[in-house]
C-alpha cells in the first residue's frame, strides 16, 4: 500500500520565504537538527541557518498526521509506503488515483484508493497486524469511535479554518474566529471532556484509539492565535499532550505543526478570543 500525505516538507519553503520577506528576525530557539533532516533538499538562495530555523514552523498536514501515526505505531512501514505528495495532487497521475485531489490518500492497489483521513485510519487499523489496539473489534466500542470521528468532522473541525488558516496565508474572518472559539468553549470542549473523556484518559478508552488521533493534531491549530490557546481549558490541553505523547513515532510531524502554529506572528496572532 502507498500512503500519499503532505508531511512537513517542501511546502515549508513557501512559508519560510514569506516570513523572511516580512520579518528578518530569526528565532534561534526553534532551530533543530530534526528539521534539517525532514526538509530534504533546500533552495540554494536561502542561508542554511535560516533554513534550519524556520523549517520547524512549517508542517501543514494535520489531517495526514493521524494516518502517519497509525502506520508508525503499528510498525508497518514495510507494508505501507509513506509518500510525499506535495505539488503532485493536481497531476494527471494523482487525479487518476483520487479525483478529489486531497491528502491523505491511501493507494491500496493499482485499482483501489481511499481518501479522507478517518476512512484511511479505519482501513489501516482493520487490515494491519495489531490494528485492533487502535480500533477495537468490539462492535459497541467501534460504534463509539466512529461516532466521535464523525463528531470531529461535522462539529469540531468546522470551527478551525477561521481560527487557524491565516497561517497558510488564506483569507479568514476574525469575527468568525471569535464565534468559532466561543462554540468550541461553550459546546464542543464540554462534550469532549464531560462525555467522551468522562471516565477515561482517552476517548471512551484507557488507551488511545484512532478517535484520539482524529482529534488531537487538529487542536494544535488553535495555537496559531496564542490568546485563543490560553483560553482552552487545561484538561483539554492535558488531553492533547497525552495523545501526542502516546505516538512517539509521529513526534517529528506533531512538533513541526506545533512550531508552525506557535511561530505565526501575522494578522490575528494576538487577537482576543
Amino acid at each position: 500500500m502507498k500512503l500519499h500525505t503532505l508531511p512537513p516538507c517542501e511546502f515549508a519553503w513557501k512559508y519560510i520565504a514569506a516570513r523572511l520577506e516580512r520579518n528578518s528576525r530569526v528565532d534561534r530557539r526553534r532551530s533543530t537538527t530534526m528539521t534539517c533532516r525532514a526538509s530534504g533538499s533546500s533552495p540554494s538562495n536561502l542561508d542554511l541557518t535560516l533554513q534550519s530555523s524556520f523549517i520547524s514552523l512549517c508542517a501543514p498536514a494535520a489531517n495526514s498526521h493521524g494516518c502517519i501515526a497509525v502506520v508508525k505505531h503499528l510498525k508497518a512501514e514495510d507494508k505501507v509506503e509513506i509518500i510525499n505528495a506535495y505539488g503532485k495532487t493536481r497531476t494527471p497521475e494523482f487525479l487518476a488515483i483520487n479525483p478529489c485531489h486531497t491528502c491523505p490518500t491511501l493507494e491500496i492497489n493499482d485499482d483501489v484508493a481511499v481518501w479522507e483521513s478517518n476512512a484511511i485510519m479505519r482501513h489501516l487499523a482493520t487490515t494491519l497486524e495489531g490494528g485492533e489496539d487502535l480500533y477495537p473489534k468490539d462492535p459497541i466500542m467501534r460504534a463509539k469511535i466512529d461516532m466521535v470521528l464523525d463528531w470531529r468532522q461535522t462539529s469540531l473541525y468546522k470551527n478551525i479554518p477561521d481560527i487557524a488558516y491565516c497561517v497558510f496565508g488564506m483569507p479568514v474572518s476574525h469575527e468568525a474566529a471569535k464565534k468559532n472559539m466561543k462554540e468550541l468553549l461553550d459546546e464542543h470542549f464540554p462534550i469532549l471532556l464531560d462525555v467522551y473523556l468522562k471516565d477515561t484518559p482517552f476517548v471512551y478508552s484507557d488507551k488511545p484509539t484512532i478517535a484520539d488521533l482524529g482529534i488531537a493534531p487538529v487542536l494544535t491549530f488553535i495555537k496559531v492565535r496564542s490568546k485563543f490557546w490560553d483560553a482552552v481549558p487545561d484538561k483539554v490541553k492535558e488531553y492533547h499532550t497525552r495523545v501526542l505523547e502516546a505516538f512517539p513515532g509521529a513526534k517529528e510531524n506533531f512538533d513541526m505543526l506545533d512550531g508552525m502554529a506557535t511561530g505565526y506572528d501575522g494578522e490575528g496572532a494576538d487577537a482576543e478570543p
